[in-house]
This record gives C-alpha cells, sequence and structure tokens, in this order.
C-alpha cells in the first residue's frame, strides 16, 4: 500500500475484482443497484478505493448497502459475519486509551477508522446492517457514542445474541478480543 493513500493498479484491480465479487453474491443488501454505477464512482475516486482496501486487508468485508439519495453516494459498511479480526482488542478514543496506567491496547477505535478514511457504525447503522443479515453472533462492536455518555467516561457497542440486536455500555478505556469495530465509508 502507498503511503500516499492511492493504490497501485494492480493492487486497484485486484480490489474492484473482490468488490464486484462480493456485490454480485448479496445483491440482497443493495437490491435495484447496478455495479456498473458503483464501478465508475470508485474509479473516479482513488482515496475511497485506498480506504476500501484497507477495510478488506483488516477482515471488514466491505460491501455497498445504499445510496444517499441527495448526493448520490454509495454508502459502504463492514459486512464480516464477525467483527474485523484485524480492529480488535482497541479502547474507544485517545482520551480513553490515554487514561490507561497499565496494559495499553495497540489503539483505540476511533482513530483507526479516521487513519482508513472510515467512520465507525452509528447505533442506527448498526442495526440497518442487522437487517441485512445476522452479523456479530460471536463477537461485538464499538459504536458512535453519543457525546453524554462519552463525557462521563462511557461508550457504547452493540452485537447480535438471541435473534436480537441489543446496546450495551462499557468503559471506553476496556477493550476485549472479542470487541472491535464496523466502518462506513461513502463513495
Amino acid at each position: 500500500m502507498n503511503k500516499d493513500k492511492t493504490l497501485t493498479a494492480a493492487q486497484s484491480e485486484e480490489l474492484l475484482k473482490t468488490l464486484k465479487i462480493r456485490f454480485e453474491k448479496n445483491m440482497s443488501r443493495h437490491s435495484g443497484m447496478k455495479w456498473a454505477d458503483v464501478l465508475a464512482k470508485l474509479e473516479a475516486n482513488p482515496t475511497k478505493c485506498w480506504s476500501l482496501s484497507i477495510m478488506e486487508e483488516t477482515g471488514g468485508e466491505p460491501d455497498v448497502v445504499g445510496q444517499d439519495k441527495k448526493t448520490g453516494e454509495y454508502i459502504f459498511y463492514d459486512c464480516a459475519a464477525e467483527s474485523p479480526k484485524g480492529r480488535r482488542s482497541l479502547c474507544y478514543d485517545r482520551a480513553a486509551w490515554e487514561s490507561r496506567k497499565e496494559h495499553k491496547p495497540a489503539d483505540n477505535a476511533l482513530e483507526v477508522a479516521a487513519s482508513m478514511g472510515a467512520e465507525l457504525l452509528s447505533e442506527e447503522e448498526y442495526r440497518s446492517l442487522q437487517e441485512l443479515g445476522k452479523f456479530d453472533l460471536k463477537t461485538s462492536s464499538w459504536v458512535k457514542t453519543p457525546e453524554n455518555i462519552r463525557k462521563l467516561g462511557g461508550a457504547v457497542f452493540c452485537d447480535r445474541r438471541y435473534d436480537t440486536v441489543f446496546l450495551y455500555h462499557n468503559g471506553a478505556e476496556s477493550y476485549y478480543a472479542a470487541r472491535g469495530f464496523r466502518g462506513s465509508l461513502r463513495v
């Protein structure tokens, strides 16, 4: 991967091939959409392709889940069955990471997402993802935390158990091997 957030021609070709296969295999996530239209947006946005490649590389399996009717942007979410393996064991944000006196995790979810050019899913986005399939049956994912909760030291995460999507809370400095985050990207 280039440091200037671009892909080589070979990397781009491989990514687009992977995304096309996933798109065609999961038409229920984006019924009525055409790959040619998505491809045109991707080819016009190489930095977004770089972001999608990082989402893919870290185990997210990004796929199109919608289109913003106002902007025309395609919306990608991480659609891996479980929270992406390459993005687990992270506390919520930089302040939480800095507050840990010992046993600090490698990083934090908000900054990792930002470095990828993505955002954490909101609770609403997470719940809409769960309408497209069954995700996080064994893992959990940090979601955007309301400021009033974060100011008090907490952060929220979601998972799916007993065929129900649950929202939980934890100290923002906590981290677990089975908790990561799912990203959202608009192209």
